[in-house]
């Protein structure tokens, strides 16, 4: 399937089929391709809570203001952002990377003190801004992925994430709930499918500056 097709295809589904489940190697597919999504230094301040729960499904439906998504979902995929971005953490980073490159430890000293240098003047308010934009980055993969696979899913913005943290015990973890993806198989009688997908024409959404 081509992917402006598999693009095509894809809606936020409204309603999912509660007896069908999306195998664990599929949703270890798309864990793996977006764990490969761009974030800023390749420093991906955030992690996945994939949540395969039904007890634990249903009780969030109340802090997704009532969005039977999250219940007859497959499984729910919260992008938690980190609040514990700091020098160790870029460190850490950096030894990974000289060591997955080969490189001489102290090779990329002078990246890391830049990286260093940019994160920690953040105030706490701009750090989960930051981590925020990096987990949205991350979301924009996990639907094309989704979409590539056939599975459906449905990005998800009215929740409260305080008590999404409460639940999943996100605080312990240094971790804030940002997104809510619950993935599956969309209800035969979910309406929405029918609908044709309306986007403004390629001409009125394009810039071009060329020579």
């Amino acid at each position: 399937m081509k992917f402006t097709d598999a693009m095509r295809w894809r809606y936020a589904t409204k309603k999912f089929d509660p007896g069908k489940t999306v195998h664990e190697d599929t949703v270890t597919q798309l864990l793996e391709a977006t764990n490969l999504s761009a974030t800023s230094y390749g420093l991906q301040p955030f992690k996945f809570v994939v949540i395969r729960n039904q007890p634990l499904q249903d009780q969030l439906v109340a802090s997704s203001y009532g969005q039977r998504q999250v219940a007859d979902a497959s499984h729910v995929i919260v992008i938690a952002a980190r609040t514990d971005v700091d020098a160790d953490y870029i460190g850490q980073y950096i030894d990974m990377v000289e060591s997955e490159r080969d490189l001489e430890p102290g090779t990329m000293e002078d990246y890391k003190s830049t990286m260093i240098g940019v994160v920690t003047r953040m105030s706490p308010e701009e750090m989960q801004q930051w981590s925020a934009k990096q987990a949205y980055l991350a979301l924009g993969t996990i639907l094309a992925a989704c979409a590539m696979l056939k599975i459906d899913a449905c990005p998800m913005e009215g929740f409260v994430s305080s008590e999404y943290n409460e639940a999943l015990g996100l605080a312990g973890q240094n971790l804030e709930a940002v997104i809510v993806v619950p993935i599956g198989f969309r209800a035969e009688d979910d309406i929405n499918q029918n609908n044709k997908k309306v986007r403004r024409p390629l001409e009125e959404m394009v810039v071009r500056i060329a020579d």
